[in-house]
């Protein structure tokens, strides 16, 4: 019987109830051994993610949709800037969905996200997305219920649509504590190369923590589906969180498993003078 892959233990089952206070965000359960051991481990998933995604790249009939949501500060840069380092960043793109302007205020709340979804080949990575559209609206009341469970279904359709389309889905939360928060948003205050980050938005934002882990907790349980997973990964240690990432999208790729494609008739044998 075939083992199942690593990255099963953060997925998220449809119809599952999501506790995100059960999950530690602290943990390294599963790590194939201490801090340097793991970072050597995605050493060699990095290595395996370049070169499944040149293979996607150039088989140029596929694509990955990796969605990434967390709180203020969960790493979601750092996540980016780690995982994908040493890829071909031609097959590699990062959309940033922040407040919405005034010609996208003008549209449907997807007509943004799906002009960033990924081209056939490509890998496309959203930092936030169209799920900041049940979040941060539902936090501060600025829509009611009746519009959060109808952008829900919205959105499991038009995920399903770029499934259909030849798209594979990833979501990930990254699951960090209300004193990790702290320590980073601190860190931010305190430390000259990472002040450009702060913004004061961010402590007014914290004051609502218990109200952003319910909206998780309904907008992941509402939207996992067999062909669109989430995953929630415990994100407090930046090393454990890196090397979980990347187990997902290596075992997402290698499902795909991308073919480079034959070459054209009359190539093989061919010498160049």
């Amino acid at each position: 019987m075939p083992s199942r892959p690593v990255s099963d233990r953060w997925r998220i089952r449809p119809r599952t109830t999501v506790d995100l206070a059960a999950i530690d965000p602290g943990t390294k359960a599963g790590a194939p051994g201490d801090k340097l051991a793991t970072k050597d481990a995605s050493a060699v998933l990095r290595a395996r993610l370049a070169e499944l995604q040149a293979r996607l790249y150039a088989e140029g009939s596929r694509s990955l949709l990796v969605v990434l949501q967390a709180m203020d500060a969960g790493g979601k840069d750092g996540t980016v800037r780690a995982v994908f380092e040493g890829v071909n960043p031609q097959g590699v793109r990062v959309a940033s969905f922040k407040a919405p302007t005034a010609q996208e205020l003008a549209h449907d709340f997807l007509w943004r996200i799906h002009a960033q979804a990924p081209g056939d080949g490509e890998i496309a990575v959203f930092n936030r997305s169209h799920y900041e559209d049940v979040l941060v609206v539902r936090v501060h009341g600025l829509v009611g219920e009746d519009v959060v469970r109808a952008r829900f279904r919205r959105i499991r359709a038009f995920e399903e649509l770029l499934v259909g389309e030849g798209t594979t889905v990833v979501k990930i939360m990254l699951h960090i504590s209300p004193e990790e928060q702290r320590t980073r948003l601190q860190e931010r205050v305190d430390d000259p190369a990472k002040r450009w980050k702060f913004n004061a938005a961010d402590l007014a934002e914290r004051e609502h923590w218990d109200a952003y882990q319910r909206a998780f907790e309904d907008a992941i349980a509402a939207t996992t589906t067999r062909d669109a997973p989430w995953y929630v990964v415990p994100g407090d240690r930046n090393w454990y969180r890196n090397w979980a990432v990347l187990n997902i999208l290596v075992d997402t790729l290698e499902r795909l498993d991308p073919q480079y494609p034959p070459a054209p008739a009359g190539v093989e044998g061919t010498v160049v003078e």
